[in-house]
């Protein structure tokens, strides 16, 4: 029997193509492996592929992640002996989606070489620099105008990127054939366009990838094709998009919620404010009473049960790399990044390590700030007292409004399950852990303030904790990394919308940002305690609470993220920002725009609860009239009036 013809393993075969088309044809997600290292990965039906070829003779390290934040990308072998049936998928894939909207856009990356001297002032330098590569028969002029304005604005390691534009016969890297015959291009409504890449993303003596460099220039790349692909879509093809953030990628592979679900594992594995807040505060008071305020108090703090050494091994062990989505990789970096933190201050609780860490997270009060908080101490009397003093909740009654407040909840979304639990070793305070509310067994809370703490704790934390876990990523209830500043804003701003801000807790939050620049500057818990009754004219229980929270641990700085969160929030209100979108989950300020991008793009839901407090239309009288004018000052002179 004669032997049967071998064929080559650098051939895509003419079933592989069918397969792809038909699936294309069916509007269907498209993810396979090509020969030699080769990807193809569709999302969904698109008027464009991105292209990325090996180099058959010299290694290219690192310039394939450049193409792989693309909702349709191939990575392809440059080997001669695939050249044939590469060209043949493409053109059919091509074929395929030009059919569908009535023409198609390749657009192939590749990266320049370096000088042989490897003195290439670019490389040393670092400066993002791009040739776009067009031919005048395929490469539409709008579409390529785009691109180059798009890749202006590119900016890496503060440097400026340069943009050139070169015409020729033949759109291909160096020693490549083009993908496409013109002819071919022209019968189908193809174009194409070349891309051209300084490969300042690694060295040029070892070819060592410089890992933050490439991401910094992949992330920029993909916003600058993404508004070139939405160029060419309006202008050239029957497609429509909103918004050139609806180009970008839908689909989400299994190493995203792979990374996901780790990194909520390990935000669920502890909880930091329980572990960092004193559990015998009362008696720690009382003693500090006796001793007429002249012995620094004694604390203790929660046993941990884990332990963080090991959470950190897990949290290091993370593949972020597999992640392609550069937008989701940013945030999945920003979130590792802060729970190590976290996990490191967890080690030196009660020790002066702790101090470095919490101003990593929570920043420090910078003069102005701390300007802004003295005028507010001097602005309020020290004798202002809540309306209604007189009549205070216990803990009990209060337990039972937040209850009533649940409920509300729960019938607009039945995965409400949050809970209200009176605990004995939170002192008088409030808290929320892991979406339930925690009160203080001896809290007593003055009546014309308690809708305004329900609409803190409940309208803002536990909302947009139950929103994140609406949401496909677990980040989005968990927080993601510098959450609170944002959170605390819109959870002081809701008092003042339900008429709940009063004067006392204005000055109170002023007085804990003077609290913790006392703590920066070197103060000990007793100087600072005297700072706020001497001079601030804080009473004793009061300076002693604000004092505590300041210096529990060895020096918490968060407590100033209150005043400042609510100074951000005005300021974004004022530049036009749009409210409800901040509680989709836990978000920081600069999320933002990241968040409105996956929203574009369909990766995140719509948030299904709002607000209860939105309800009422003199709410968004309020917010219009914050949009003119809004300054803290200018809200305590509102609620002197």
């Amino acid at each position: 029997m004669a032997d049967q013809p071998k064929v080559s393993p650098k051939i895509i075969s003419d079933r592989f193509i069918r397969t792809v088309c038909d699936r294309l044809a069916e509007n269907k997600a498209v993810r396979r492996t090509l020969p030699d290292r080769g990807r193809l990965h569709i999302d969904r039906q698109l008027p464009f592929l991105c292209v990325y070829r090996y180099p058959p003779k010299y290694k290219d390290t690192g310039t394939e992640r450049l193409v792989m934040g693309q909702p349709s990308y191939l990575i392809a072998s440059g080997d001669s002996r695939m050249g044939a049936s590469l060209s043949e998928l493409i053109q059919n894939i091509a074929r395929t989606l030009s059919r569908e909207f009535g023409a198609f856009l390749i657009l192939e990356i590749w990266s320049g070489k370096k000088n042989e001297d490897g003195n290439d002032s670019a490389q040393l330098t670092r400066v993002p620099e791009f040739r776009i590569a067009t031919q005048s028969t395929v490469s539409p002029f709008g579409t390529v105008e785009t691109l180059a304005e798009a890749l202006r604005r590119v900016r890496v390691r503060k440097q400026e990127a340069v943009v050139k534009m070169t015409r020729h016969r033949k759109i291909a890297p160096s020693g490549l054939p083009a993908l496409l015959p013109t002819q071919v291009c022209k019968e189908i409504g193809c174009a194409i366009i070349g891309l051209e890449v300084s490969p300042i993303y690694r060295s040029p003596e070892t070819d060592e990838v410089f890992p933050i460099i490439r991401r910094a220039l992949a992330r920029e790349i993909t916003g600058a094709l993404q508004k070139t692909f939405f160029q060419f879509s309006r202008a050239e093809t029957t497609h429509r998009p909103a918004h050139f953030h609806v180009l970008g990628r839908r689909a989400v592979v299994k190493a995203v919620w792979e990374v996901d679900k780790q990194l909520a594992e390990i935000s669920n594995a502890f909880g930091f404010l329980l572990q960092v807040t004193p559990i015998n505060t009362e008696d720690a008071y009382a003693s500090f009473r006796r001793s007429h305020f002249e012995r620094t108090p004694v604390f203790y703090y929660r046993p941990r049960a884990f332990d963080p050494a090991l959470l950190k091994r897990k949290l290091w062990n993370i593949g972020l790399e597999r992640i392609e989505d550069p937008t989701l990789a940013h945030l999945f970096r920003e979130k590792r990044d802060e729970l190590d933190i976290q996990l490191t201050m967890l080690s030196h609780v009660d020790t002066p390590r702790f101090l470095p860490g919490s101003l990593q997270l929570f920043g420090d009060v910078n003069d102005n700030l701390l300007q802004l908080a003295q005028e507010i101490v001097a602005y309020v009397p020290s004798q202002s007292r809540e309306r209604k003093p007189s009549i205070r909740l216990d803990a009990t009654a209060f337990a039972k409004r937040v209850e009533k407040e649940l409920q509300y909840y729960r019938h607009q979304f039945p995965e409400f399950s949050a809970s209200v639990e009176i605990r004995d070793d939170i002192y008088a305070g409030l808290m929320v852990s892991n979406g339930n509310l925690l009160i203080g067994k001896k809290a007593r809370i003055p009546v014309s303030r308690a809708d305004a703490l329900i609409q803190h704790e409940v309208g803002t934390h536990i909302l947009t904790y139950f929103n994140g876990r609406a949401q496909p990523f677990q980040m989005l209830y968990t927080g993601l990394a510098g959450y609170e500043e944002m959170q605390e804003g819109i959870a002081v701003l809701s008092e003042y919308l339900v008429d709940g801000l009063s004067l006392p807790r204005l000055r109170l939050l002023a007085g804990r940002v003077i609290a913790v620049r006392c703590l920066i500057d070197g103060a000990s818990f007793i100087e600072t305690f005297r700072i706020l009754t001497e001079t601030y004219a804080f009473t004793q229980r009061t300076a002693f609470t604000a004092t505590m929270r300041t210096y529990r641990s060895g020096g918490l700085t968060k407590d100033a993220v209150y005043l400042r969160g609510l100074i951000g929030l005005l300021d974004y209100l004022k530049k036009g920002g749009a409210f409800e979108p901040l509680f989709v989950g836990k978000i920081a300020v600069e999320h933002i725009p990241i968040i409105q991008e996956l929203q574009w793009r369909k990766v995140l839901k719509p948030a299904p609860l709002r607000p209860r407090y939105m309800e009422n239309p003199s709410v968004e009288e309020k917010i219009n009239a914050l949009r003119k004018e809004a300054s803290v000052l200018g809200l305590i002179k509102k609620e002197k009036k």
